[in-house]
């Protein structure tokens, strides 16, 4: 489960991606960097359940800035 949400985030952040290097609409931008630091986050869990403590809380440390970046650039 984990892994297909890891998969779905990434894909809609590449996609949201691409769609702003074709279009130059930046206005997408906080968007795909939610949806980045929603797959860091999955990725943070799967090494988290995987035993991996030191780099999960490095993955959650870096999706907590990229989503809290994302949420301050969308809201001003």
């Amino acid at each position: 489960m984990i892994n297909l949400l890891k998969f779905v985030f990434g894909l809609i952040g590449s996609v949201l991606a691409i769609y702003i290097l074709i279009t130059k609409t930046y206005d997408l931008l906080p968007l795909m960097s939610f949806f980045m630091g929603l797959m860091l986050f999955m990725m943070g869990i799967f090494d988290f359940k995987e035993n991996r403590k030191i780099t999960g809380y490095t993955l959650f440390l870096a999706s907590g800035f990229v989503i809290f970046v994302a949420v301050y650039t969308f809201v001003t």
